[in-house]
């Protein structure tokens, strides 16, 4: 079904081709900072990391399920992440046999890091901005990622690369 009118077609066309530039912008730099390579992070890792931190240790479909990707995808992401020391594999306090993630310390520092070089590159962006213009922003791109969410969440949409607001 046809959403757009002939009045919106153009704020579209003008709403796609922006989110196309900020996607491959985004990608380019990471969202590493400042400018520097050393606080750049995957952003599946990131993801990853983000979400154990918020959430807590937990097992691999339960990670999956929280972010909305699949146990594979969970398992392959998570793999250099326990490799490099950012997270650690234990086994369930109740339950022996299987495995739960957490955030190690190491983890958590580098995630730090990462966190406050964004930061800083949000504020070095928007300084120019009211802060109620931050906060509109901030508003609509949830709505919007909330939005996208929803769709990758329909039966036969790929949610590889869906991330659920938080």
């Amino acid at each position: 079904m046809d959403m757009t009118t002939v009045g919106d077609t153009g704020l579209l066309d003008a709403l796609q081709h922006e989110v196309a530039v900020f996607a491959r912008r985004a990608e380019q730099t990471r969202l590493g900072g400042v400018g520097q390579v050393r606080n750049s992070m995957d952003r599946a890792a990131y993801l990853l990391l983000n979400r154990l931190d918020k959430e807590g240790p937990m097992g691999v479909k339960a990670l999956a399920a929280s972010m909305g990707i699949d146990s594979s995808t969970v398992t392959r992401q998570v793999a250099p992440l326990v490799d490099t020391g950012l997270v650690k594999r234990t086994s369930h306090p109740e339950d022996g046999r299987a495995v739960v993630l957490q955030l190690s310390p190491r983890g958590l520092a580098r995630l730090d890091e990462v966190r406050s070089s964004r930061r800083q590159l949000m504020a070095e962006l928007t300084q120019d901005w009211e802060p109620e213009e931050r906060e509109t922003f901030c508003a609509l791109l949830t709505r919007f990622n909330g939005a996208l969410s929803a769709r990758m969440t329909v039966p036969g949409a790929s949610s590889a690369d869906s991330e659920p607001a938080s």
